[in-house]
């Protein structure tokens, strides 16, 4: 069956058919009338033939439930155009190439979970010389001299050593973002580096969970880095910037 670009929606067993499985708690206890409302609630955002799959006590008067429905939308795939990170991706080896042959000195890097983020497995696998899923590293990069300072770095001491180091760039990773606490800890670091007159020295660089190019440059920063993303992808971009700029 061919797709028609403009007109895609979900589908479950069949091309078309709709087919959604949604998941939410309610803070009612357990029950029927738990059920009937998770129901109910389920059709008035829209869905065809909704069904209650599953429901759960949480205790304390809170029911957790699985509900699968038909959409009925559809969305024109066709029209739909995404801010992308626009860079060129090297390997490992062509990236130290690419700067000792068109850099021609180490580029200076500095990352950190910011703010009250204490999750430091998205920095550690961009960061740490061990790398992840196959890839090393920037701590591994020779031509990189690169920092990893931790978690839960307040932005004035990350911008303090970008200052002391001469960085180029900063990378922030932000896992915990309950209340928008990412964006309110993003907009300062941009803020303070405004301040300090060295906003336009640094690239600044953001990623995480709930991050997205589209994001990071609503926010002031150079690029955003989302799920999924190593230490080549941000690397790679690291070093095309410096040389845009550089002839810029």
């Amino acid at each position: 069956m061919s797709v028609d670009w403009k007109r895609i929606k979900p589908y479950g067993d069949t091309m078309n058919d709709g087919a959604v499985q949604l998941s939410f708690s309610l803070p009612v206890p357990v029950g029927e009338e738990a059920r009937e409302a998770a129901r109910q609630l389920t059709a008035k955002m829209g869905l065809e033939e909704p069904q209650v799959y599953h429901m759960a006590d949480l205790g304390e008067g809170y029911t957790f439930f699985i509900v699968y429905g038909k959409c009925t939308h559809t969305v024109d795939f066709s029209s739909i155009h995404v801010p992308k990170v626009e860079s060129e991706r090297m390997d490992y080896y062509e990236i130290n190439q690419f700067i000792r042959e068109r850099i021609q000195r180490k580029v200076v890097v500095i990352g950190a979970c910011t703010g009250t983020d204490a999750h430091t497995v998205g920095i550690d696998a961009i960061m740490n010389m061990k790398g992840y899923d196959g890839e090393y590293g920037l701590e591994r990069y020779p031509e990189m001299e690169a920092y990893n300072l931790g978690s839960q770095v307040p932005n004035e001491e990350m911008l303090a050593k970008a200052i002391e180091l001469n960085a180029d760039a900063l990378l922030v990773s932000q896992v915990v973002t309950q209340k928008g606490v990412h964006i309110a800890n993003l907009t300062h670091l941009v803020e303070l580096a405004e301040a300090e007159g060295i906003r336009n020295q640094l690239i600044l660089i953001c990623g995480g969970p709930r991050i997205n190019h589209e994001m990071a440059l609503e926010l002031g920063y150079d690029a955003g880095f989302g799920p999924g993303s190593l230490a080549p992808d941000v690397a790679s971009f690291i070093v095309h910037e410096l040389e845009r700029r550089s002839i810029r």
